[in-house]
């Protein structure tokens, strides 16, 4: 598969064609790592990260749990 270098603003844009962005599994605003490799440009999308703050904005009475009972201490436990 080929794709041509576009010019984008001081910097060059590439475009992925749509069979190759569903096969890995690639959107708009998905983070990449872009490395040189043996003379070769890598592109691998990157590992998410997670933010506690932006975990806990999503929480909401809908999808909030109740509360579990895992039964009475067996150890040292002090409740």
């Amino acid at each position: 598969m080929t794709s041509v270098l576009r010019k984008w603003g001081n910097s060059l844009g590439l475009r992925i064609p749509k069979s190759l962005a569903e096969q890995l599994n690639v959107r708009p605003g998905t983070t990449v790592q872009i490395t040189a490799r043996n003379g070769q440009i890598v592109i691998t999308p990157a590992a998410p990260t997670y933010r506690l703050d932006e975990m806990l904005k999503k929480i909401t009475p809908k999808n909030l749990h109740r509360e579990t009972d895992t039964g009475t201490s067996q150890g040292n436990e002090v409740w």
